[in-house]
């Protein structure tokens, strides 16, 4: 028999609770009731009014759960709950009492094909963990971002296509449409219903695929789902099966009324968006890079003759001493200091950018290698080497409690890269982690972090721990002050120290449109401060389009304009007249608009809910607001961006029984259920403010 050795974890990872939940000891009900028999163990339990009844039937084993006396979920519904033991080949060779399932597959049991993968040692050979749920009366389902696809999650069955991906991955000029894994992930998905909504919460930060399968009616000939639905009395579902590489089962359900409240039970167990400084929801400049000095306060003097409102300004991997973070490169910035004190004098912001690669061979590098605090080889024997931006590099292993010390002193008063300013604040990037030459550009998935474990385990909360971990270090140099961070890559729980935006886009029109749903997504779920790269990282933008991804991007929760080394500048001023003066009157709109953007924010750091929200978010009683991810709410304004080129006229959708404004010259417009035209020449943003609310809002944009 062979004997795995002692310095990697024969535990399954169980601590993904520990880093994504705020109270791992959340107060149990104590008021139920239960009746247990041969068969069943029956539970029935009253929590705020409302009455739940959960049967777990022992054989073939299957949980349902009733609200509200109404069948709402089912576990295990299909059999599909699968828990892979360890075993490695010799051992499975070697051992008669090891079985393989008539259902079960050696395929890649103990080897990865994939060709990057070729070497992964896999040492607990298969170790998959899966389990179906099946929400009855529900059409649709919503989450599990980070994917750029519809707000309204596709069917995977019936389509024949991949499941949505759970994988943190640098992805170059990602497709749209599409459920391939992108730099977060958050496994929550949310079903909604007219009579209630259920989350699905599934705790395991290893690489993770969800199929999805619609059982209702498309179509007036839809065979297919006619079969299907006959298994629930004639009602929908939804059917989902979620499988993890390893880790363990561990799965939070919550059933409530409404799509807000499932928000609400989630930021309970994960948390809330901390309240943050005002600076940070006003509008952000950057590009890879800014230069020098003289391009930054330039850039900075320019903003204010053209009478742009702002309030931060960006550097990327530039700036550095060829690329060694916590360095600034001197002939280009030689007093650090001096610049962002320049900065402050007009009100703004420095953001710089830190990535979790280290460039071997100086200071920082190499005390995180004497210091043991770098991830490991497989062998964990020798730091682990790879290669990014500055070449070969070590990665720090934010899992381990030593290297938050480390982590403290480069971002402390008077160090290289912070010294005494209180105006500079970090961006986190390539945190997924992004490594050149790993495979899908990440990290192998057997090196091994503090605790014995393998990266594969861990592989989905890296980035979370290092964002983490910065969020740590910035309290600890100034207790009075909020940080901003933003991360690339997050989990379940970064809403708490983050913001994040949605990656490398492109600059195309439909780029501009997938925007929208990607961030609402990303509102229903909990991570509300984000946004995506105005007006695409790569390539560029015409005139229209820049203009009209301006109009959107000022909903956006964090709005930042972005772009890519190659790119030419697109600063608003570049276009001239009249798309200068129009990006302006936008960017001002947001400036005025600023009372209405914190008090969303204050309102999701005290309950969890999105600040941009999807029309069926609001009224989830409206089924044909249920597949609507082009228009939105901020508040009381309802908000239809112009996605289209050339486009002059925009129809709205806007449900019936409420009275709508028009924003900018009061026109009234009665709400029927069905969509409306409203011109929209550039000029023009289509936004309503709905009848009988208050709006907070400046009088000027100053």
């Amino acid at each position: 028999m062979m004997v795995r050795s002692n310095h990697i974890s024969s535990i399954r990872y169980n601590e993904a609770s520990k880093w994504s939940f705020i109270n791992e000891s959340p107060d149990l009900i104590k008021n139920f009731k239960y009746d247990l028999n041969n068969e069943c163990l029956t539970l029935n339990y009253n929590n705020d009014g409302k009455d739940y009844t959960s049967i777990l039937q022992f054989y073939p084993f299957k949980i349902s759960i009733y609200y509200q006396n109404e069948l709402n979920l089912v576990i295990n519904d299909r059999n599909l709950f699968n828990l892979e033991h360890y075993r490695t080949r010799n051992e499975q060779d070697e051992n008669d009492s090891i079985h393989i399932s008539p259902e079960e597959s050696t395929f890649d049991a103990y080897t990865d094909s994939f060709k990057d993968s070729k070497s992964d040692t896999k040492p607990f050979g298969p170790e998959s963990v899966a389990m179906d749920f099946s929400m009855i009366g529900v059409s649709h389902v919503y989450g599990i971002p980070e994917h750029a696809d519809s707000v309204s999650l596709k069917d995977t069955i019936i389509n024949g296509t991949d499941p949505y991906r759970l994988y943190n991955v640098d992805i170059f000029e990602y497709e749209v449409q599409s459920k391939y894994p992108m730099y977060g992930s958050i496994p929550l998905m949310i079903g909604v219903s007219p009579k209630s909504s259920s989350g699905i919460f599934w705790v395991n930060s290893a690489d993770t695929y969800i199929d999805i399968k619609k059982n209702y009616k498309q179509t007036k000939n839809d065979e297919y789902h006619e079969k299907l639905i006959n298994n629930h009395n004639d009602k929908p579902s939804v059917q989902t099966h979620w499988m993890s590489e390893n880790g363990i089962i561990d799965v939070v359900i919550m059933i409530r009324d409404k799509p807000n409240e499932i928000s609400k039970a989630y930021s309970e167990l994960t948390g809330t968006i901390q309240l943050p400084n005002i600076f940070s929801i006003g509008y952000h400049q950057s590009r890879w890079n800014y230069n020098d000095e003289t391009d930054v306060l330039g850039i900075n003097s320019k903003m204010d003759q053209f009478g742009i409102p702002y309030d931060a300004i960006w550097l990327d991997i530039e700036y550095t001493d060829d690329k060694k973070y916590f360095t600034w490169k001197k002939d280009a910035f030689p007093d650090p200091d001096r610049m962002v004190a320049k900065l402050e004098e007009t009100g703004r912001n420095l953001v710089a950018i830190i990535d979790p690669h280290l460039k071997v061979g100086y200071d920082v590098s190499k005390e995180v290698e004497k210091k043991s605090v770098a991830i490991r080889k497989t062998d964990d024997k020798n730091t682990y080497h790879g290669y990014c931006w500055p070449g070969e590099s070590v990665w720090i292993d934010p899992l381990n409690p030593k290297s938050q010390e480390l982590w403290d002193k480069y971002f402390r008063n008077g160090s290289e890269l912070m010294g005494y300013s209180t105006n500079i604040h970090i961006w986190n990037d390539m945190n997924e982690p992004s490594i050149f030459n790993g495979p899908e550009t990440s990290a192998p998935r057997d090196l091994i972090h503090y605790g014995k474990w393998e990266h594969r385990s861990i592989h989905n909360l890296y980035g979370l721990t290092f964002h983490e971990s910065t969020y740590e270090s910035l309290i600890r140099r100034n207790p009075n002050k909020r940080p901003f961070i933003l991360t690339r890559a997050f989990f379940a729980g970064s809403q708490r120290t983050c913001a994040t935006w949605t990656g490398d886009n492109m600059s195309k029109w439909e780029y501009l449109k997938e925007s929208i749903p990607t961030v609402l997504t990303l509102n229903v779920v909990g991570m509300q401060f984000a946004g995506a790269d105005v007006a695409g990282f790569f390539g560029n933008p015409d005139k229209e389009l820049l203009t009209r991804w301006y109009q959107t991007g000022i909903w956006y929760p964090f709005f930042r304009a972005h772009a890519h080394i190659d790119s030419r500048r697109h600063e608003p001023w570049v276009a001239g007249d009249p798309y200068t003066t129009i990006m302006r009157e936008a960017i001002r709109l947001r400036y005025r608009l600023l009372p209405l953007f914190y008090t969303q924010f204050y309102k999701s750091s005290q309950t969890g809910e999105a600040i941009m929200t999807p029309l069926w978010y609001r009224d989830s009683s409206n089924e044909l607001t249920y597949e609507i991810d082009d228009q939105f709410y901020l508040g009381k304004l309802l908000v239809k961006p112009v996605q289209e080129e050339n486009a002059v006229k925009t129809n709205i959708f806007l449900p019936s029984g409420k009275i709508y404004y028009n924003f900018f010259d009061f026109e009234i417009i009665k709400g029927e259920d069905k969509y409306v035209e409203i011109d929209s020449p550039l000029h023009k943003i289509p936004l309503l403010i709905e009848g009988n609310s208050i709006t907070p809002m400046k009088s000027s944009f100053g």
